[in-house]
């Protein structure tokens, strides 16, 4: 396991006295970058704060009118503007899913310190071996329901000749290249709920196998619309709490009743160690890998034996090289269903209880975020890495039967010094992923 340092460093041009492989010899991946947009705001440092200080998002949806939903709250994002971040005449015609998309990830460059249209300039980065990996569950959901109502209220000919570009999946990644050029890898995944950590993971594989030097990482989605509402609600996944929406994402409690929907997105910069040093980028943090599985089982069902999730974790370890007893914090998928939440913490109670790692759930404050989850989650985690506290769980009033809550991070922020960090998230059909994150040290133990 890595020795204990500085908990964020600014690095010079040079790697002597620095390890660029990792343990099975492939190249380090760092983080340089984070952005986000979520409920709680657009600033990294903002949203932890109020994450840290307990403060819930989730409130009564008042953008649209909701009061023939059986769900009427959510996290919502009620102010957003894109600022100098994207051309107005653009911010007004595209889907909120690659809005929220295309700010997170120019927000996260600025962060990483990338100069992306001075070529004269310092860290300008060579946009040939830079790429971009942004997923989303389900696109551009409100896009995709205009359409469809005016296809079916006014006619064909009266329909938006951008409805299915903005509406596809890999636009919103597609859209960031074009804006800042980046000519390397450029593609969507889309694996529900674990869409982010997918598209973490096969960017760390594209910067391994040398196609590119840094690569945006993460998901975007916004499905705080009537069809997403509706949808979720008809299927019985959604909370019905209107009277306390405050209090609806309640993971692991006895009394919870389904999930909060979220919105926003999640982007990371990552980036081989070898391209950080010789840019003199800000090295926040390490991720050391991850993998994925699937279920198997049931189309929304988790399995309640827990072997996708377990066998995830297993790989992620093992490809990793970190023992179980390394990993000391947690942030959990725990959506706040009654199925999910200890299906997942059963094989983390049993894996980690040894080791004292503290778990928590971001979902409590900012509702659930899709596809985009994992990838805010991430942010999440190198946070708590460079901070040296964890936020808190809200909501959890009365745990469920066999949930260990010595292992649950309480109501209030913690200290703790983030050894390793492992984030889960899960997706409807089954899909698994695990990925670790841990301090950045230039030279391993």
């Amino acid at each position: 396991m890595r020795a204990r340092r500085a908990r964020c460093v600014e690095t010079r041009a040079s790697s002597e006295g620095v390890d660029l492989l990792n343990h099975l010899g492939k190249k380090r991946v760092v983080i340089t970058g984070m952005g986000a947009v979520t409920a709680h705001g657009c600033d990294v440092d903002e949203v932890y704060e109020k994450l840290c200080r307990g403060e819930s998002a989730i409130t009564s949806i008042d953008k649209w009118d909701a009061s023939e939903i059986g769900t009427k709250f959510a996290g919502e994002i009620k102010e957003f503007e894109v600022g100098e971040y994207m051309n107005k005449k653009m911010a007004r015609r595209v889907d909120p899913y690659i809005s929220y998309m295309i700010v997170s990830a120019k927000r996260a460059l600025e962060n990483a310190k990338v100069n992306w249209s001075d070529e004269e300039g310092t860290h300008y980065v060579n946009k040939s071996k830079a790429g971009c990996l942004i997923g989303s569950a389900l696109g551009g959901m409100q896009t995709f329901a205009t359409a469809t109502e005016n296809l079916v209220t006014v006619g064909h000919k009266k329909m938006n000749p951008f409805c299915i570009p903005f509406a596809i999946t890999n636009m919103g990644s597609a859209l960031t290249a074009m804006d800042i050029g980046f000519m390397g890898p450029n593609y969507s995944i889309a694996s529900a709920c674990a869409t982010g950590n997918f598209c973490i993971l096969n960017s760390i594989m594209h910067i391994q196998n040398g196609e590119a030097d840094l690569m945006l990482a993460g998901a975007s989605d916004a499905c705080v619309i009537p069809v997403g509402m509706a949808g979720f609600s008809a299927a019985k996944a959604l909370s019905t709490r209107n009277n306390d929406p405050a209090a609806a994402s309640r993971p692991w409690d006895a009394n919870r009743d389904g999930f909060v929907m979220g919105e926003g997105a999640g982007v990371l910069v990552l980036e081989s160690l070898e391209s950080a040093l010789e840019r003199g980028a800000p090295i926040v943090a390490e991720v050391l890998g991850g993998f994925a599985t699937c279920d198997a089982h049931h189309m929304t069902e988790p399995r309640p034996d827990g072997a996708g999730v377990n066998f995830a974790i297993d790989k992620a370890l093992e490809l990793t090289g970190v023992k179980a007893e390394d990993v000391n914090y947690i942030n959990a998928h725990a959506t706040s269903t009654p199925a999910g939440d200890l299906a997942e913490l059963r094989v983390l109670q049993k894996k980690f209880k040894a080791s004292g790692a503290k778990i928590n759930s971001t979902k409590s404050m900012i509702g659930h975020l899709l596809g985009a989850a994992s990838a805010v989650e991430a942010v999440v985690c190198i946070k708590a890495i460079t901070t040296g506290e964890v936020h808190p769980n809200i909501n959890l009033e009365t745990p469920d039967e066999g949930v260990d809550t010595s292992m649950l991070v309480g109501p209030t922020r913690e200290k703790l010094d983030v050894k390793v960090a492992l984030s889960n998230s899960f997706g409807f059909g089954g899909h698994n992923s695990a990925v670790l994150f841990a301090p950045y040290v230039p030279k391993r133990a």
